[in-house]
């Protein structure tokens, strides 16, 4: 008799051991990720949440008086916000470019061109520097008579006023930018072809494809979501990581030409004492850096399909 009624209580007891380790298994992802999740909600969204709540609240003499719209209407009428704003659409017309120079070395690399491990290190190499180093540095190769326009004199070409030509500016400060910066990219890039499939490659030449065939066909489509994730880093990075440049390479001038809203962010808030106007900027800026990286990705998930 004892044995019956023991058995079904050994059962119970396995059966409710093996819910619990069922339950502690779907469990176990939502502990793991929860100390991450908090970080975010504590650290970037709630204070994100105050931001956009302080950008309705007024500056000076109506400090802490909620303003409606009127700080992101003062926004639209300041000339240097729009200046800002339509280098940000420059930016995002460039950025094409930003990701393709990582992806091409990176592919060079890959197919282990002559001395391809030395490149690897040197492309890599001013990604460690300070934003502040490489912006002293290039004022001093693109100063008017500096070491870039002798070399563009000895081959006939007139000097260029890199950083003080209202419509050259931007250009220079971008250019620095991306050479500073592509070698995060391009080390990011070499990860995805460690997961690219080589038979694919090797078929590609057996069929005596070129390598623009290959690198449209084969690698793009095994790359898609290596360049995704380098088109949405390089736009942020491009938008909220060219303070220190703009700082030490222009201050925002020529004319205010080379203003960027995260310049424009901090001389309202660290200068003007304007910070309710520049949390309503900051709101601006993190609007546009979303709606812009979701249609970088949809167009690539499209030009990936159609690839």
């Amino acid at each position: 008799m004892s044995n019956t009624i023991s058995r079904p209580s050994v059962r119970r007891a396995a059966a409710g051991r093996a819910g619990a380790g069922l339950r502690g298994e779907r469990l176990a992802p939502y502990v793991l990720v929860a100390p991450a999740i908090l970080v975010i909600v504590g650290l970037r969204l709630w204070p994100l949440l105050l931001g956009v709540n302080f950008s309705f609240t007024g500056d000076g003499e109506r400090d802490g008086a909620s303003v409606g719209l009127d700080n992101y209407a003062d926004l639209f009428r300041d000339p240097l916000f729009q200046t800002a704003l339509r280098n940000v659409g420059l930016l995002v017309l460039l950025l094409p470019i930003a990701v393709a120079i990582p992806g091409l070395l990176a592919t060079f690399i890959y197919l282990r061109v002559p001395g391809h491990r030395f490149f690897r290190s040197v492309y890599f190499f001013p990604a460690v520097l300070s934003p502040v180093i490489v912006g002293a540095i290039f004022n001093l190769l693109l100063a008017f008579d500096g070491p870039v326009n002798a070399v563009l004199g000895s081959v006939g070409l007139g000097p260029i006023d890199w950083l003080g030509d209202p419509h050259v500016a931007m250009f220079a400060v971008v250019g620095v930018h991306v050479w500073a910066t592509f070698g995060m990219a391009l080390v990011v890039f070499l990860a995805g072809f460690a997961t690219l499939d080589g038979a694919l490659l090797d078929a590609a030449r057996v069929d005596g494809a070129s390598l623009p065939q290959t690198i449209w066909h084969v690698i793009i489509p095994g790359l898609s979501r290596t360049i995704q994730f380098v088109f949405v880093t390089t736009m942020i990075g491009m938008l909220t990581s060219m303070f220190g440049l703009l700082y030490v390479m222009t201050s925002g001038g020529p004319e205010g030409s080379t203003y960027l809203p995260e310049y424009y962010i901090w001389i309202q808030q660290g200068q003007m004492n304007r910070p309710a106007l520049a949390s309503a900027a900051s709101t601006v800026l993190f609007v546009i850096m979303l709606v812009v990286g979701l249609l970088q990705l949809s167009l690539l998930r499209r030009a990936v399909k159609e690839s």
